[in-house]
C-alpha cells in the first residue's frame, strides 16, 4: 500500500496518508478561492489512518449545506495542508499541491462549477456539479 506525505512550504506541518485517494476533486467556490489565493482548490480525500506531524493552526468554516470544515494550516508559513469535516473522523482532505507530485492523479470531480473562471479547463471526463452535490 503506497504511503504519501504532504507538507507545508517550510516543512513544519506534514500529514502522511496511506493508499490511493478515495477521490480527487476541484472546488471553485469563492471561499476556496479566497482560502487558497488561487482560482480553485484541488483536494484529495483519504481514508484513515493518517498521521500528522508538527503543529497546525485551525480555521473553521461552515459550508453552504451546514457542514463545518476544519482547515489546518502551518502557523509559520501559512500553507493550508489538510482539512476535515467536524464529526467525521474516518477521512481527511489533503491539498493536492502539498504533495508536490506532478504525477498525482488528476481531479475527476468539479464542484461549484458555477464559480469556475471561464479560462480554467477541466480534465477530460470530469464530473461537473454547479454547486455542492451533497
Amino acid at each position: 500500500m503506497p504511503t504519501r506525505t504532504a507538507s507545508c512550504s517550510c516543512g513544519q506541518l506534514r500529514i502522511q496518508v496511506e493508499g490511493e485517494p478515495r477521490g480527487v476533486g476541484m472546488c471553485h467556490c469563492l471561499a476556496c478561492q479566497r482560502r487558497t489565493g488561487s482560482v480553485f482548490a484541488a483536494l484529495a480525500s483519504f481514508s484513515a489512518p493518517f498521521e500528522v506531524f508538527g503543529t497546525a493552526a485551525e480555521y473553521i468554516r461552515t459550508g453552504d449545506q451546514g457542514a463545518r470544515f476544519i482547515f489546518r494550516f502551518c502557523p509559520i508559513c501559512g500553507t493550508t495542508v489538510f482539512h476535515s469535516e467536524e464529526g467525521v473522523d474516518d477521512s481527511v482532505g489533503v491539498a493536492v499541491g502539498a504533495f508536490a507530485d506532478p504525477n498525482f492523479p488528476a481531479p475527476t470531480v468539479s464542484v461549484y462549477d458555477c464559480r469556475r473562471h471561464p479560462w480554467v479547463t477541466l480534465p477530460p471526463g470530469t464530473t461537473v456539479f454547479a454547486k455542492d452535490p451533497v
